[in-house]
């Protein structure tokens, strides 16, 4: 047995017998508008995200086309855009340091602190949303609820094993305020508002 095996199999034969609901979440007044479109944008553009419209019907990526300038390695975790590099043929997570440019979708956007929801599910590899240098982030317009107590009511995200807020391209600033976009991870997230397609009946 592993180290690990051991931990987890105290932690099993130690856990207190008996249920433990959690607490309930408040509901608190929005501190946002109505429209959560322009509140997610504004809100992520001070977090040094930007938010693009989809181009035409032939070519809805159109408008993030730039960022793909100059990119070699491209991960896709969905199928509006082929990217080249599979992640799901990817074995290890440090396999995709390596990648430029990664195209996500969120499972949902967050008005009030422009923040969007990855889970497993939406990334295939959770670490493609740290080591790609870019991010590409599809979001549907219907999908921005208006703060995070209405995004820890969703049920995907109750089901989620795992789940992450990102709020931006990674960023640090030193004692002086001199702040650093892309020290830890993406050097920019750029929000793509497209539709979900409709699952077929």
């Amino acid at each position: 047995m592993s180290a690990r095996d051991a931990i987890l199999e105290r932690l099993r034969t130690n856990r207190p017998a008996g249920d433990f609901p959690l607490p309930e979440m408040p509901t608190f007044a929005p501190l946002v508008g109505e429209d959560l479109v322009a509140e997610f944008s504004e809100h992520l553009g001070k977090m040094g995200g930007r938010v693009e419209r989809p181009g035409p019907a032939s070519d809805p990526f159109a408008t993030v086309r730039p960022r793909f300038d100059g990119a070699r390695v491209i991960a896709s975790a969905v199928p509006e855009f082929v990217g080249n590099r599979d992640l799901n043929a990817v074995r290890k997570p440090g396999d995709l340091a390596d990648v430029d440019v990664a195209v996500v979708r969120a499972r949902f956007g967050v008005a009030e602190t422009g923040s969007v929801l990855f889970t497993q599910d939406d990334l295939v590899v959770n670490s493609v949303a740290y080591l790609a240098q870019h991010l590409i982030v599809l979001l549907d317009p219907a999908d921005i609820v208006v703060n995070i107590q209405a995004a820890y009511k969703r049920p995907d995200f109750a089901r989620a094993a795992y789940a992450v807020f990102h709020t931006g391209p990674s960023a640090t600033a030193d004692i002086e305020g001199v702040l650093i976009h892309g020290a830890q991870g993406v050097r920019s997230l750029t929000v793509l508002l497209l539709q979900r397609k409709k699952q077929a009946a």
